[in-house]
């Protein structure tokens, strides 16, 4: 098989649907032999036979990232079946009503950041252990957002979480890829076509104004798919990328170039 992924061992959190999936997807299709991570084990079955039966390869792992034991058995699953691990994506995420700080919860805080930047953050702890002993190193991408770079795109939980994740991958970066052999960076998308708005069920009024305000008129012509947000995981993941290291790469239609 020919493809920018061949023999590389790939684990992708959040694979049942949205980014995820469609990072899996083109994983597979590129060659890696895929990892699909989620809660839904319904949904994640279903993209794990849809890879393989064409023609790729992928196991699928039940996981919560908000759970270290969860992560560990992820990335077991992995070594255990290939022997390697190449490439982690942490990809998973949750939303938080855009809950300005005066209105978050603990039980609000404490979810989203579990899942957000302390889930990754096992995963890529553990990931690390492995992948600096092998000899060609490895790859982390980290699926973040316009979010972690401005302070309105999410709510406060949502906000904070994210910035925390870019400031591990330019860590990640700045240590393991200058002084050892993993690559790290991070992909900040902006509105894309998945379902994890329907899981906003009661947006803040406050939140949402601001949003609003950044938004603007005719925003809704900036929405990307998730096979687009894939390539760029497909590129980072490559040796195309071999020389690109704790960069923050905004996929947003230039929404925040205005």
């Amino acid at each position: 098989m020919s493809g920018k992924l061949v023999d590389k061992v790939a684990i992708v959190t959040g694979a049942a649907a949205g980014m995820g999936k469609a990072i899996a997807e083109a994983y597979a299709k590129e060659g890696a032999k895929v990892i699909l991570a989620d809660v839904d084990s319904n949904r994640l079955d279903q993209v794990k036979n849809d890879i393989t039966d064409a023609g790729g390869t992928a196991i699928a792992v039940k996981a919560d990232m908000s759970k270290e034991e969860d992560i560990n058995a992820m990335v077991k699953a992995a070594t255990d079946s290939y022997g390697k691990l190449d490439v982690l994506v942490n990809n998973a995420g949750i939303m938080d009503n855009f809950l300005p700080v005066g209105n978050v919860t603990d039980d609000v805080w404490t979810k989203v950041m579990a899942v957000n930047l302390t889930g990754p953050f096992m995963a890529c702890r553990a990931a690390i252990n492995i992948m600096n002993d092998q000899p060609n190193g490895g790859v982390i991408v980290n699926n973040a957002s316009v979010g972690g770079l401005f302070g309105t795109r999410g709510g406060a939980t949502y906000t904070a979480s994210k910035h925390g994740l870019v400031g591990l991958t330019k860590n990640i970066a700045a240590t393991y890829g200058v002084y050892g052999k993993i690559r790290a960076n991070a992909i900040a998308p902006g509105g894309v076509a998945t379902d994890i708005e329907k899981k906003i069920t009661a947006p803040d009024p406050l939140g949402s104004k601001a949003l609003q305000a950044v938004s603007g008129a005719g925003n809704e012509l900036l929405t990307g798919q998730p096979e687009q947000i894939a390539s760029l995981a497909v590129f980072l993941a490559s040796d195309d990328s071999s020389f690109v290291n704790g960069d923050i790469v905004k996929a947003d239609g230039g929404w925040t170039a205005a």
